[in-house]
């Protein structure tokens, strides 16, 4: 099962307080945990949200909104891509985390859909199309 693991924001990592060597070098050695596990598969940290900005959808209508975004809590300041075996493994692996910020925090663990969740409207002319899509980013990732 692949997870998205979301650090939230804190007012610090909203006004674009960057991380001591210490905080980096923790988080260093828990990647490469992650990494030596086979469980990473993506993450990265996030600009403050006023380097941002937001499209709002209504009907045709698309409006961008430029950060900063209020509620900095419901913000998020980074986040990983984690293969796991059960929600209760990426637990597990959170709790070892070294606390992303400098005073209390939060992170979110959420499941990432697979094809299955879809059930029958993800069609096996739309299954064919993902695959591609797949195919061609791994593609482009072995490029770079």
């Amino acid at each position: 099962m692949r997870v998205m693991v979301m650090v939230k924001a804190d007012k610090d990592s909203e006004a674009g307080v960057m991380p001591s060597e210490q905080m980096l070098a923790e988080m260093g050695r828990f990647n490469e945990e992650l990494a030596q596990a086979g469980i990473m598969l993506a993450g990265e940290g996030l600009h403050p949200s006023s380097r941002g900005k937001r499209v709002r959808f209504s009907g045709d209508k698309r409006t961008v909104l430029d950060g900063p975004f209020t509620e900095a809590k419901e913000l998020i300041a980074g986040f990983w891509l984690w293969q796991v075996k059960s929600m209760d493994e990426a637990v597990e692996w959170v709790k070892r985390c070294p606390n992303p910020m400098l005073q209390e925090s939060e992170i979110e663990i959420r499941p990432v859909f697979d094809a299955e969740d879809f059930g029958a409207e993800f069609t096996p002319e739309l299954r064919e199309q993902e695959e591609r899509i797949r195919t061609q980013l791994e593609a482009q990732a072995k490029q770079r």
